[in-house]
């Protein structure tokens, strides 16, 4: 079975950084896009971040500067490095990642959850 799973969510002060992991199994990962995307009860899942198969990266304007997405494909593990966060930031943030060429379904974690508090 493919599975993604995050971690590295937590509680972090205003201006803090945070790293948030998202680990896939179950498939070759070297030949999927994937994405962050996080969500507020309530409110719609907002996209964050992409990063492809060739190592593009796009960002939303709310990341741009102050988060990077990254990933390993010998650990099979995509990263999102976020700095200088705002209570704005607070949320569940999922990965995503797809095979755009085999027509297979997206797959989604079950996310990991990130509080900006002082």
């Amino acid at each position: 079975q493919v599975q993604l799973v995050e971690s590295g969510g937590g509680l972090v002060q205003p201006g803090g950084s945070l790293t948030l992991s998202c680990e896939a199994s179950g498939t070759d990962f070297s030949l999927l896009h994937a994405a962050w995307y996080r969500q507020v009860p309530g409110k719609e899942r907002e996209y964050v971040a992409l990063i492809t198969k060739g190592f593009a990266t796009i960002y939303a304007e709310s990341a741009k500067g102050r988060f990077t997405i990254s990933r390993d494909n010998a650990k099979n593990t995509v990263y999102l490095r976020m700095k200088n966060l705002t209570p704005e930031d607070t949320a569940v943030y999922l990965c995503r990642a797809q095979n755009l060429e085999s027509g297979v379904d997206a797959i989604w974690g079950q996310g990991t959850q990130v509080t900006v508090s002082s």
